[in-house]
């Protein structure tokens, strides 16, 4: 589906600087074709790249997939710009260099640990930091150079980047604000990202990350080789059982696809000395001098674009008579295996909805899960844990290790019994990056000061409720209406 901004005029030229974002348009949709243009007519028409372009610009492809993809996942883009974005001086390893983001990992830069592991919200740190200084892993699998994996990163920031951009060589970038908007300038157009809304920003492209409400903290996902996309909309997990009749969710719900937002194109014109890319190449930063802004970008047509969207809009489904559904039936977005139904990453959110099984626990279950759960919380609480996860904290559930609800959850639970009626959960933003690679963690992140030791202690009180004698009395007394529904379920 072609798309093109209609906003456009013969009379307007969307021509700003880069910290002005009073003005912004979108267009809507996800994996569309679109194009847009800030001067009317900058867009070749029946070609990708005459042999002059309007405006003297110049033609450039950025290609997201190989050329021979299958037409379904092929996905670029033309950039129409005033200056190449090849026109700099060669790269040079950064100094001083960053030190904390790994795309590689292995037994010479992270550890592996079984053990269910909490970290506290990180400090807004004192000196100034921008986005790209404030960046560090915390755990992942794979490798970047092999274009399989990925890789978890936090940041915390209290300054603007200035006079530089930030590139992404090695994957794709999720990235979940937790506090203070992001305003981000990209070669495709700007978006504004609050917290509540999510980012993804494609391999390859240049960005510029400002904060208008100063300190910033909040969650990356990084993603080698493939792309995000939306999920489909049949399988809802391996518990739905007797309880759900449809067997597939049909063709609305969840995420929507005209929810998800690209920006529209603008650019920046003149003369920027020193203009610095600092590019991620195998998780080493790299910089590179030009003498102008990269977003030079006057028009541009494509499928492989930076995109946002508002976790407020996601339609959420949930179990309506027994049971706790699986964290899968919230999926906002995943990123494949060749593996049907096995995902290198699941974006999963936890937002508010209503409650309303009958006889069933319903906060999450107790688990061990071949995939590996790293969650973090937006605002508000999380139904699982009573204390202690806190928004702008984390943690980490690898491949088996035992997860579930805290003692003081599960208590509060059976003392409400099975008469509790529906209620919903309000105030509340938790998420999951879940993946079937088993995480390695990064030495400072095991090392943190804000690594809660304490974390196992949530699970420590659970005591035993066994007991043989009551099950026994009850199975010799008269049915109860439970177990007559069960039995007629069962039959």
């Amino acid at each position: 589906m072609e798309k093109k901004s209609q906003h456009q005029s013969s009379s307007l030229i969307r021509k700003t600087d880069g910290e002005d974002f009073s003005d912004l348009n979108y267009e809507s949709g996800f994996g569309n074709s679109f194009s847009s243009e800030a001067i009317d007519g900058a867009l070749p028409r029946g070609q990708n790249s005459p042999l002059v372009c309007p405006f003297g610009l110049y033609a450039e492809q950025i290609s997201g997939t190989s050329f021979t993809s299958p037409r379904k996942l092929n996905q670029r883009s033309w950039l129409y710009r005033i200056k190449p974005s090849a026109t700099h001086e060669p790269f040079k390893p950064r100094v001083p260099a960053h030190g904390k983001l790994v795309s590689e990992f292995d037994k010479s830069n992270s550890y592996t640990t079984p053990t269910q592991l909490r970290w506290k919200p990180v400090d807004i740190p004192d000196s100034p930091t921008d986005f790209i200084d404030g960046l560090y892993t915390i755990c992942g699998a794979g490798s970047s150079f092999l274009r399989h994996g990925y890789a978890i990163h936090m940041y915390t920031a209290n300054k603007s980047m200035d006079n530089c951009a930030f590139c992404n060589a090695d994957g794709d970038f999720l990235v979940v604000p937790q506090k203070g908007r992001l305003w981000i300038a990209t070669e495709c157009g700007k978006l504004e990202v609050s917290p509540g809304e999510i980012a993804v920003l494609p391999q390859g492209f240049r960005f510029a990350v400002s904060l208008p409400d100063g300190p910033s903290r909040g969650y990356i996902a990084e993603i080698f080789g493939t792309h995000f996309q939306l999920p489909d909309l049949g399988p809802i997990g391996a518990n739905s059982g007797k309880n759900v009749i449809l067997l597939h969710l049909g063709a609305n719900g969840l995420a929507a696809p005209r929810d998800f937002l690209v920006p529209t194109a603008w650019f920046e014109e003149g003369s920027r000395l020193g203009y610095t890319i600092v590019q991620k190449f195998g998780g080493e930063l790299f910089t590179a001098r030009q003498d102008f802004s990269p977003f030079n970008v006057v028009a541009w047509h494509g499928n492989y674009v930076p995109y946002k969207y508002d976790l407020s809009k996601f339609c959420p489904f949930n179990t309506v008579l027994v049971d706790h559904g699986d964290p899968s039936i919230n999926t906002v977005l995943t990123a494949p295996t060749d593996k049907p139904g096995v995902a290198l990453l699941d974006f999963v959110i936890f937002p508010p909805r209503w409650l309303v099984a009958e006889h069933t626990f319903r906060p999450p279950y107790y688990h061990r899960n071949c995939m590996s759960e790293f969650m973090g919380l937006i605002r508000g609480g999380y139904e699982a844990k009573a204390d202690g996860f806190l928004p702008g904290g984390a943690s980490l559930h690898s491949c088996m290790t035992p997860h579930g609800p805290d003692t003081k959850t599960y208590e509060a639970t059976i003392a409400r019994g099975s008469k509790a009626g529906p209620y919903k959960i309000t105030d509340t933003m938790a998420f999951m990056f879940e993946s079937c690679l088993i995480p390695r963690i990064c030495p400072w992140a095991l090392e943190s000061p804000f690594m809660d030791h304490d974390y196992y202690q949530c699970w420590i009180g659970l005591r035993s409720h066994f007991s043989y004698e009551e099950a026994d009395n009850e199975s010799d007394g008269e049915l109860t209406m439970w177990d007559m529904e069960q039995r007629i379920l069962c039959a």
